[in-house]
């Protein structure tokens, strides 16, 4: 369960704007977009009942954090995640954040990591529900054939973000 507060603040990156989302625990929501306000709407559609506010000055101590992982760099810290799902959601984002920067693997790998090896459009179902960009690491998941896939931030940003990590 959420605090009943959330906060918000809407930032400019190299993948466009971004909107960012916490708690006291930690980040609950990173998405990018083309419009804040449609940001802002999808947020609060997110976590209909808590109070949404937004104050950039609660969230803006993990811009630059997370404009590291835009660039393919390590992390600077081990950002807070306030990031619920189901358990299954849970256990692939959790796989998700130990996969090292640059390493890519499909839907299918990552089924059998977490010991699930029927579990691949389950594991993409994981992946699209993830409300936490770049610092649940979705992007590094593509189709078997090496594909890209889908990319609930666009597919742009998702190429931009494999070919950053690629490049550091």
């Amino acid at each position: 369960m959420h605090d009943l507060d959330i906060h918000f603040g809407s930032f400019r990156t190299a993948l466009g704007l971004m909107l960012v989302a916490a708690t006291s625990r930690g980040i609950c929501f990173v998405a990018f977009g083309d419009e804040a306000e449609t940001m802002e709407r999808e947020l609060r559609r997110a976590f209909p009942v808590v109070t949404v506010t937004r104050d950039a000055s609660r969230v803006s101590g993990w811009i630059a954090d997370i404009e590291r992982r835009i660039a393919g760099a390590a992390a600077a810290t081990d950002v807070p995640l306030d990031a619920t799902g189901t358990p299954f959601q849970e256990l692939v984002w959790a796989a998700l954040r130990r996969m090292p920067r640059g390493e890519r693997c499909s839907y299918r790998d990552l089924a059998e990591r977490i010991g699930r090896p029927t579990a691949a459009r389950a594991v993409a179902r994981a992946c699209a529900s993830n409300r936490v960009a770049v610092l649940i690491p979705c992007h590094r998941v593509v189709r078997g054939t090496g594909a890209l896939g889908g990319y609930r931030w666009g597919m742009e940003r998702k190429q931009a973000l494999l070919e950053a990590e690629r490049v550091v």
